[in-house]
């Protein structure tokens, strides 16, 4: 069971994963920053300076006048946060769409790679030993003659 533990940590396959993983990490929070810093402002602008991420309302429980979602997740109010939803549902757009935009870049430089490969085309092969003789007997059968 060890070795065939060690055969399929040593594939690159799943070093490639490895990779993909910690990139996908650091990368989720670049777009965390993204939404957060630069995106929630601008649609709080646009619906009039509310903080769209922290909406909610109250299912059940109380919490208190105009209490942030922490607060009153602290309360002990269970809360139906829609905002933070939305936040989220922001976030994968955006994943999607920059991961659909890498996958794109990376076909077109493949596709590059590929049409300048069948643009080289191998020079035409000149002729054969045989042929080469058969011309010289030629050549010297109609001097001779």
């Amino acid at each position: 069971m060890i070795k065939e533990f060690k055969e399929f940590i040593a594939r690159g396959n799943v070093m490639d994963m490895a990779v993909g993983i910690i990139i996908g990490a650091a990368f989720t929070a670049i777009v965390t920053s993204l939404v957060g810093d630069l995106i929630n402002p601008i649609i709080g602008i646009i619906t009039g300076g509310t903080d769209f991420s922290s909406k909610y309302f109250v299912l059940s429980g109380t919490a208190p006048e105009g209490a942030g979602l922490q607060a009153a997740r602290d309360a002990g109010a269970n809360v139906f946060a829609y905002g933070s939803f939305l936040s989220a549902v922001i976030n994968f757009l955006i994943i999607a769409f920059v991961v659909f935009l890498l996958v794109k870049g990376v076909n077109r430089i493949k596709d590059a790679t590929t049409a300048k490969a069948e643009v080289v085309e191998e020079a035409p092969a000149g002729p054969t030993q045989e042929e080469l003789l058969a011309q010289i007997r030629d050549l010297l059968a109609t001097r001779a003659a």
